[in-house]
């Protein structure tokens, strides 16, 4: 059955079209994702779905007394509400009846009402239909669901007495996000709902949207996230809209093949039409010639046949998207930058603990880690912002470096796109508008004040001067927040072509999954390296998880195993009395890191020389040994990955 019906559904603002007679069909129980440009209507749809706006022609159903939730329906004008007010105010229904509920219990426990056996009867049905009504509800597990959401959403009980506008932005948009969870509506508006949120939280939604019965209408700019959680997607493009089963990947996949089939249907149109047309031309020349009229009606009966043709619209197969052109001026040394047992802290809580790493030449690094984690205080430490309390940060020859914060508010908002650019570029009026052109800023737009821009708007034009300068160094902090997904790609390609060395903090799967070669996780203060993606990061980090619960899970048995016999070196007899002495005595866990460290040590040593190894092997002025390079390389590799694994268990230890 259908929650969502849309027949030919149009909507003007102003005297733009917005909406250009959609129809569109959204199922009971479909997790549906809404994606399209930004300034394509979806939004718009969304305030039509919840009944804000009324559509300018066509028919929108909604199945009858559904209940609909919708941020922008929370009235949060009032000053003195508090948090627990916002996130119980879909509940209050259940609060009256409460409320109801204790009034009666007071009405009958009184000894006159007692008294009266018709009067107690009555009360006695009333409060039976409103505790019926109370229980079927939910009412009696009410604290505890509006508990887990809000836990969630990283929503601390601490915060429920304090004043609703004492929040800041992104705490206000987790509580009403919550308020909206807390309902289960039957169906669900979210417009952009993992915006705050940390992976972690991100993922927790995930899971509550995958086991919510309930119908959602999804905008979001979150590939993975549309991938992971949506059923169905719609395309707004030019007024239209376009819909596909599956998530953002699946739909994409749906839409080159049309694509393609549509142009091919419109070439072969074209060739008929050029046909008719030539057909067309020469019967009116040969009725000019012969003057002879029949050839003048079969012209112009030809005209109307294709004038009643239903034209196959040109498809746009490549729209226009923002040029990032990373090409750096020079190349930096092999050691971009190294950083050794960093450690900083705020008012004395602690926040890097002794971190270290080394950037690479052509490295695409990607740094992750909760909110608050530390990993903006990196790059402050890394760019010379910050001082940290003690360690040391060495950069290498003729590095470059071009840093985009994630936020970072204009020092003049009256500026105007075009004077923004031109005195941080350091170029010419006409130079400046082609630049300009190329992320997107032509026309008017260049003459917009800066503070007037949206936040993919200043992003852009940030990154637009970022870009200008060339550098061979890129530290990005969030670098795909605020942008439209087809941002994002044309960001992304660029990045993967860009031959310098990209270090970014980022927590959208989509765009690690794309770029990051190696991820650096921050946790509790210390840096953990991992080798590929995010799908890599996630596959090592659940391998983890379920060896440290076997090790904690186990239990020792009477019988040891018994291994074949065979000649053992003076390395293997030691390695076997420490597994013999393991068997009998379960090591402390500062002997294991202890002999984790040494581990370690040796790694690294045997890592560096391969290394040198390496380096020499490759260099110009040498007859390069191809089949040894390799060898030295793959054993780096794995010597790599089994450093990695033991720092892990190190960091688990410690």
């Amino acid at each position: 059955m259908n929650m969502i019906d849309a027949q030919q559904l149009t909507y003007y603002h102003g005297a733009n079209l917005v909406l250009d007679h959609i129809s569109f069909e959204v199922r009971e129980g479909d997790k549906t994702a809404l994606i399209g440009r930004n300034g394509s209507g979806k939004t718009t749809l969304m305030r039509l779905l919840a009944g804000i706006e009324q559509p300018s022609e066509g028919r929108l159903a909604i199945k009858k007394d559904a209940k609909v939730g919708y941020l922008e329906q929370i009235p949060i004008d009032t000053e003195d509400w508090t948090v627990w007010e916002v996130l119980s105010y879909g509940l209050r229904s259940l609060k009256e009846c409460r409320s109801a509920m204790a009034e009666l219990e007071s009405r009958m426990s009184d000894p006159v009402t007692a008294g009266n056996a018709d009067e107690l009867e009555r009360l006695l049905r009333r409060y039976a239909v409103l505790q019926e009504q109370f229980e079927r509800g939910g009412g009696y597990e009410m604290e505890a669901g509006i508990d887990r959401i809000a836990s969630g959403l990283d929503i601390s009980k601490s915060v429920y007495d304090l004043p609703f506008s004492a929040l800041s932005g992104g705490e206000k948009t987790r509580v009403m996000l919550a308020s909206q969870l807390i309902v289960k509506p039957d169906l669900l508006l979210l417009d952009e709902p993992t915006n705050h949120l940390d992976l972690r939280r991100t993922e927790w939604l995930e899971s509550f949207l995958l086991d919510y019965s309930g119908t959602c209408i999804i905008i979001s700019h979150d590939r993975y996230f549309l991938d992971r959680v949506a059923t169905r997607t719609i395309e707004l493009e030019d007024g239209e809209a376009f819909t596909a089963d599956g998530g953002y990947t699946a739909y994409m996949e749906a839409k080159e093949a049309r694509l393609l089939q549509q142009f091919e249907q419109y070439q072969e149109q074209q060739k008929v039409v050029k046909k008719m047309k030539e057909s067309i031309r020469q019967l009116e020349e040969w009725g000019r010639i012969g003057g002879n009229e029949k050839f003048f009606k079969r012209a112009a009966s030809m005209r109307k046949a294709l004038e009643r043709m239903e034209q196959v619209k040109r498809p746009v197969l490549q729209r226009r998207s923002a040029d990032f052109d990373l090409n750096p001026e020079d190349r930096a040394g092999r050691r971009v930058v190294s950083f050794e047992q960093v450690v900083h802290a705020y008012s004395d809580e602690p926040v890097l603990q002794g971190v270290s790493g080394l950037l690479e030449y052509g490295e695409k690094i990607v740094l992750m880690g909760a909110n608050g984690s530390g990993k903006t205080t990196l790059f402050q430490v890394l760019l010379g912002k910050l001082t940290p309390a003690a360690g040391s940060v060495q950069w290498g020859a003729r590095v470059d470096a071009g840093y985009l914060a994630q936020e970072e508010k204009p020092e003049n908002p009256q500026e105007t796109v075009l004077e923004y650019f031109r005195k941080h570029a350091g170029i010419g009026e006409g130079e400046a508008r082609g630049k300009l052109a190329r992320f997107l800023f032509y026309g008017p737009a260049v003459f917009k004040a800066v503070g007037q821009l949206s936040g993919g708007e200043w992003t852009r034009l940030r990154l637009a001067v970022l870009i200008h300068r060339k550098p061979n160094l890129l530290l990005l902090d969030e670098p795909t927040n605020h942008l439209d997904i087809e941002s994002r790609e044309a960001l992304e390609d660029a990045l993967q072509e860009f031959s310098g060395t990209v270090f970014a903090i980022s927590h959208d799967r989509y765009f690690v999954n794309r770029i990051g070669e190696k991820i650096w996780e921050l946790d509790n203060g210390r840096l953990t390296a991992y080798l590929g993606s995010y799908d890599d990061f996630r596959a090592k980090k659940e391998q983890l998880a379920v060896a440290k619960a076997e090790r904690t899970g186990k239990t020792e048995t009477a019988d040891p195993v018994r291994q074949p016999v065979r000649q053992l070196s003076a390395e293997d007899r030691d390695r076997q009395k420490a597994s013999s002495a393991a068997s009998i005595i379960e090591p402390s866990a500062e002997d294991r890191m202890k002999r984790l460290e040494k581990e370690i040590a040796e790694l690294e040593t045997r890592i560096q020389r391969l290394d040198e190894a390496i380096e020499g092997e490759a260099h110009p002025e040498n007859e390069a040994d191809f089949g040894r390079l390799q060898e030295h390389w793959k054993e780096r590799e794995a010597l790599s990955a089994k450093h990695d694994s033991l720092l892990a268990e190190w960091l688990e230890l410690s």
